[in-house]
């Protein structure tokens, strides 16, 4: 099968993601490698990062002739370049689809937004179950057919209800842990257990705005600008590496109310767009920051 025969539509396709210690001749080595095995570069890019001197590269590509390997001999071939750069890499198929756990709380914004991307087909996930320490979004779970797992949590019950919901995620071979607005501070262990597997949806205005409140908050102090943050988790709480962020512009005339509903809005596209991206294989821990690759 080539690229010319109409069938382009049926080829295998691959995303390869490395990172390395930046040197002459990295992308030369990987797109020599792919055009070796008969490929087709769909998309292609790559950073530098100067001050740490580490490089970074997502390529995705399908086969692009008859001569095109199968995997085991794709993977050979990558390893093989890989090897004089001590890459760091990984090669996933272009229909591979991370499993999601997502945990919340009561508020149903952020769920139920990625709920419906899910549903349609707009979010490369396979949505596994959604997690919770109340009952108040069970019913809107069964509608859209995800497994619902009520994991009620207080101060003396807090190590068993992490020990249950790490058992969940393993359960389900779960890639990825979302908090569409899980109002519980993980614990030190859990965070580590979850190491570059977890993010968060929170709004902007932290560490300025914190409590439970923190729209009113800004409301008393006359913010002009409102938006939310998406990040990993880590020990430091709100301070993981930021994936994205957007923010709106307001003025005077904005009530508390609808300063929060303007935030959830935001929370909600946010926090679906860093999914998106850490499901595409874009994003890349870089230290304390990421590079994504949009």
């Amino acid at each position: 099968m080539t690229l010319q025969d109409g069938q382009a539509g049926a080829a295998a396709s691959f995303v390869l993601t490395l990172t390395c210690t930046d040197r002459v001749g990295i992308v030369a080595a990987i797109t020599r490698t792919v055009a070796e095995c008969d490929g087709f570069i769909l998309d292609s890019q790559q950073y530098a990062d100067l001050e740490t001197g580490q490089f970074f590269m997502r390529v995705a590509f399908m086969a692009g002739g008859a001569a095109f390997p199968d995997e085991d001999a794709l993977r050979a071939a990558i390893a093989a370049a890989a090897g004089p750069f001590d890459m760091d890499w990984r090669l996933t198929r272009g229909d591979d689809r991370p499993r999601v756990l997502i945990a919340v709380s009561k508020g149903s914004h952020c769920l139920n937004d990625l709920l419906h991307r899910w549903r349609i087909g707009h979010l490369p996930v396979e949505i596994v179950g959604i997690v919770s320490n109340h009952t108040d979004l069970q019913e809107l779970a069964s509608w859209y057919g995800v497994p619902f797992h009520h994991l009620p949590v207080d101060g003396a019950s807090r190590a068993a209800q992490e020990a249950a919901l790490l058992d969940l995620f393993d359960r389900e071979r779960a890639d990825l842990l979302v908090l569409a607005r899980y109002m519980q501070v993980l614990s030190p262990a859990l965070v580590d257990a979850l190491a570059g597997r977890c993010i968060n949806i929170h709004h902007s205005f932290l560490p300025s705005f914190k409590g439970s409140r923190p729209y009113h908050a800004a409301h008393a102090r006359g913010v002009k600008l409102i938006g939310a943050t998406a990040h990993y988790v880590t020990s430091d709480l709100d301070e993981g590496p930021i994936i994205e962020q957007a923010v709106e512009r307001v003025d005077h005339r904005a009530t508390a109310t609808e300063l929060a509903q303007i935030g959830r809005d935001i929370e909600a596209q946010v926090l679906a767009r860093a999914v998106a991206w850490v499901a595409e294989r874009r994003v890349f821990l870089n230290g304390i920051r990421t590079v994504v690759f949009r």
